[in-house]
């Protein structure tokens, strides 16, 4: 409970600190000169700031195949939104509260308890498309508007609050943790994300048509708003424990619903139109995924029930819960494949690496250009003791997929787990082409390091370990590792010039966050 009031608290403060928001019922002028208060620089800087700070505490749930599926699906209805080349990124939360936000810079985060709570991926589409119009909308920046400039500088003063009070260890620290942000949140005089009525409308409303463009079933936001009433009329029974909060940030009523369907019916009926929405039920009770509908023209990504009961698995707090939860759903009818592969990936986390080998040979015959299934497989094989079976399935992905971020990323990390220097090499050379494209990818930062660390090359692993630590709110560590990293006396001139291109850019951050006061409590004991 601790844990699940420190995630809430810390994600509205970190969102939400600067973004106070007053509870009217219009919106802003057109003309808004917010724009003028943030730049997209600084936009993307504090959203920046933001997902390092959620990464270091690890609220991340960061895997290379549901972050590829959260990736094409956002991309896909960017794609259609009315600022196709607004920068986004998108991020999935390991927690399985049924939660979205959106906040600066285009930064999206969804709850993994989203994706499991919905039926269907057009229902996740619907979220995020709405998610998606707080930005392009100018929501979120709107808010920042009516907050005070001098605000701001509160986030890097929250921060530095979480970290002290994280150094009390033991049992005390989330209680000490949780002090810091009420303390913080109640300077910045706000509780929660709260969007006016008319914010929620409008986002409802180009999210549907952006929705209806990327070819997902327009009738899914009303149906997963139904399903989300539902759950909040029934928690008197205690049938599924407290309020979503969702809800609590973006209240769903029965007038909302229906402006959904009412919207979702003019789509449909609109000329043109190639697919129909579906019937839509007056029964709130009844889940979307139990409704027929028509196939979107283009289809989703055809990854979301393999992506969700991946994220099954990883948010669960054991592998064996994990298969007690699989155990719970056989018992209610016979596992679909999508779920006989969550057990697998469960079985290969519980280090039961033969009952997982079996279970996914028998899906890889029935579904051998599935990737998820493959990528398992392979680690399957891997953890049996048959690399060299998994490193020809792996060869064989990466040919035909050379820059694929998961095969790549997986290959990697079970090769640097074999600790030798021919592994490292190999590793590193899968890993080389995504380098240019991976400044940012934290994950990929921690792998390409540890595949140059077995591979006997320190200076690149010391290089991508300080990228690693910044991009997970550790400036000053990164600075720390850059500046031991430039004394070693074999850096070429090459090397030498990046390193110190590095320090000078990382040096500002952390001497701004100095003067806030906000020192990296790691280091400050050593």
């Amino acid at each position: 409970m601790r844990r699940s009031l420190l995630t809430t608290a810390l994600v509205t403060m970190l969102l939400a600190g600067p973004l106070a928001l007053a509870q009217e019922p219009r919106l802003p002028d057109i003309g808004s000169s917010a724009g003028e208060l943030l730049s997209p620089t600084d936009q993307s800087r504090y959203g920046g700031m933001m997902l390092a700070q959620l990464r270091h505490y690890d609220y991340i749930l960061e895997d290379p195949l549901v972050d590829s599926w959260l990736d094409t699906l956002g991309a896909r209805l960017v794609a259609q939104s009315d600022q196709p080349r607004q920068p986004f990124t998108f991020f999935m939360m390991r927690q399985r509260e049924i939660n979205a936000f959106a906040t600066l810079g285009g930064y999206i985060g969804v709850n993994a308890g989203l994706v499991l709570a919905a039926e269907r991926e057009d229902e996740v589409a619907a979220v995020i498309a709405h998610e998606i119009a707080h930005v392009t909308q100018d929501h979120v920046l709107r808010a920042v508007e009516r907050a005070q400039k001098d605000q701001l500088p509160l986030l890097l003063a929250m921060l530095g609050a979480i970290v002290v009070a994280q150094s009390a260890g033991g049992n005390s620290s989330d209680d000490a943790a949780q002090a810091a942000i009420v303390s913080a949140m109640g300077l910045a005089q706000q509780r929660q994300i709260d969007y006016t009525r008319s914010s929620e409308s409008e986002a409802d409303r180009v999210g549907i048509q952006t929705l209806s463009r990327g070819g997902y079933d327009v009738a899914a936001m009303a149906d997963f708003f139904a399903t989300l009433h539902a759950r909040s009329r029934t928690n008197a029974a205690n049938w599924f424990g407290e309020t979503p909060d969702y809800l609590r940030t973006h209240p769903v009523t029965t007038t909302r619903i229906s402006e959904a369907k009412e919207r979702a019916e003019q789509i449909a009926r609109a000329p043109g139109r190639r697919f129909v929405a579906s019937s839509l039920s007056d029964n709130p009770l009844l889940p979307g995924g139990m409704q027929v509908s028509a196939a979107a023209p283009n289809g989703g990504t055809g990854e979301f029930s393999f992506a969700r009961e991946r994220m099954r698995v990883l948010t669960a707090q054991t592998p064996s819960t994990a298969l007690d939860e699989y155990a719970r759903i056989e018992k209610t009818g016979r596992l679909d494949d999508a779920q006989r592969y969550g057990q697998a990936v469960a079985r290969l986390r519980a280090n039961q690496a033969g009952p997982a080998t079996a279970a996914l040979t028998a899906l890889s015959e029935r579904q051998p250009n599935n990737r998820w299934v493959t990528l398992a497989l392979a680690e399957a094989e891997s953890r049996s003791g048959r690399a060299a079976a998994a490193d020809a399935r792996l060869e064989a992905l990466l040919r035909a997929n050379p820059r694929d971020r998961a095969v790549a990323l997986t290959y990697a990390r079970l090769l640097g787990e074999r600790d030798a220097p021919d592994a490292g090499r190999r590793a590193q050379a899968v890993l080389r082409p995504l380098l240019s494209t991976s400044s940012n990818d934290a994950l990929f930062q921690r792998t390409f390091a540890r595949a140059s660390e077995i591979a006997g090359d320190p200076v690149r692993a010391g290089e991508a370990y300080a990228e690693a630590a910044l991009l997970s709110g550790r400036a000053e560590q990164a600075l720390l590792q850059l500046n031991t990293l430039k004394q070693k006396g074999e850096l070429d001139y090459y090397a030498r010039a990046r390193i110190e291109a590095r320090i000078a850019a990382i040096t500002p951050t952390v001497l701004e966050l100095k003067r806030q006061g906000i020192r990296d409590e790691d280091l400050r004991r050593q």
